[in-house]
Parts: C-alpha cells; structure tokens; sequence
C-alpha cells in the first residue's frame, strides 16, 4: 500500500475519500498525527501529516521512528515523501519540482535507528542509494502522465532546523554537492530502509536558498507560502496518478 508523508503545506489530503482515522501507537511513542486511511484517485492510500495535523512539530522534534512503524505497521509497502525545501542549484528557483536521488545529512541529535537500546544488534543498511529506485521511477513515470514537469534527480541536503540557513552555510552545502536544502529527509529515509520500506520524495521548492537568486539579502516567508500554496495542487495531480499506477 501507498503511504504518502505530507510535510509544511501538505497537513492534510484533501481530496482523501471515505477517510478512517487510525491512532496508533508503537514501541517508539505516537507519530505525529493519527494516520488516515482512504481512497486516493480510486486506491487505498495512508496518509500522515510529517508536522502534525496543526503545522506544530518542528522538524527537529519529529518522531520519525514512531512516523515510519506506525505506518508500516499499518500496511504501508512505499512511501512517498512530500517536502518543501529551498534551492541551492541556479535551475531549482521556485515552484521547481524536484525528485531527489542523493541526501547529505547535516542533522544531529535525532534518534536515527530501530537498530539500538538493550538486546538490540547491531546493524548495517546499505544506503548507496538513499532513495527507492523503483519509487522514484513511479513518481516520475505520474508526473509524466498528469503532465506536469518535474526533475529528475538532485542531492537534498538535510540542516537541524528550524531555523533557515545563513549564505555562508548554504555556500558550503553547495561546494559539498548539495543541490536542495530542507529538514526532514533524515532519519526518515535510512529509516524506511532499516523497516524495509520504498521510500522516495517529492521536493518542493519554495524559496532560493540564503544568499541565492532573490534570498540574496534575506529570504521572504510570505513568497514562500504564496509558492508553496501554488505547487501543493501540482503535487496532489501526481500523487493521485501515482495512487493508480
């Protein structure tokens, strides 16, 4: 089953017919909101708001661990991630629709395994490739069939948060190979891997990073959230096509 992750801009799926809300509970705590089972485009589809169902959890404070066993838990084979994010290469400006290959993780401090705590053996995952191949094709082959452009491929550089980047952090990111920067990409995705889950996302981007293009002096909140609220409907056509691929 498809489980889509909404992040900022994306709390709630809209177009989720006859809805059944789940509370679940796991070894890891309650994820971030109870998770909704519908139809999406004819196919049942799981839902969970990344940030909670009110926008309150800030990326640092996500319990990914409970997000991604609740959601297989409840059934969910793939997920495919939703996250607004800023562009640090010239060609990914606003309203740019990426599907990201590649993650650097810039994070600290996030419980980032299932793999740890008493009894627990230590493991390894192979995370060559951080993204389902699969999924991704998926992702690209629904955007293709609803028409709309999107990108293929990108290094999401993953910052603590919440805060936005200074220029000088994201001209690091830059020289390190990072293409796109936002907050929630890790642990989420060495997770699913751990759980044995696809995983891949849809990265919006919302704004040019600080210090690029037109967050050259500083970064409009306002603009972001006006192209934020634009890109969100382009997003819903290819996830609905992705629900009936």
């Amino acid at each position: 089953m498809l489980a889509i992750l909404g992040g900022s801009g994306l709390a709630r799926l809209g177009t989720l017919a006859e809805t059944r809300s789940i509370s679940a509970r796991t070894d890891y705590g309650e994820p971030s909101a109870p998770l909704a089972l519908g139809k999406l485009a004819g196919r049942e589809v799981l839902f969970l708001a990344r940030h909670g169902e009110a926008h309150n959890i800030p990326p640092h404070q996500v319990n990914y661990r409970a997000n991604i066993r609740a959601l297989k838990d409840a059934g969910a084979t793939r997920i495919a991630s939703v996250a607004t994010v800023g562009g640090i290469r010239r060609e990914f400006g606003p309203g740019t629709l990426v599907v990201p290959r590649q993650i650097i993780d810039y994070t600290w401090g996030r419980p980032a395994t299932f793999f740890e705590g008493p009894g627990a053996k230590v493991s390894h995952i192979d995370f060559t490739e951080p993204y389902s191949a699969d999924l991704r094709a998926a992702i690209l082959a629904a955007a293709r069939a609803c028409g709309e452009t999107v990108a293929d491929g990108g290094c999401y550089g993953t910052t603590q948060g919440p805060r936005l980047e200074t220029a000088a952090e994201i001209l690091r990111m830059e020289r390190d190979g990072a293409d796109l920067v936002g907050m929630t990409a890790m642990p989420e995705a060495a997770l699913a891997r751990e759980a044995g889950l696809e995983y891949a996302a849809i990265a919006v981007v919302v704004n040019h990073a600080a210090g690029k293009g037109d967050s050259a002096v500083a970064i409009s909140l306002a603009a972001m959230q006006a192209v934020q609220r634009q890109a969100m409907a382009r997003v819903l056509r290819i996830l609905e096509a992705l629900a009936r691929s």
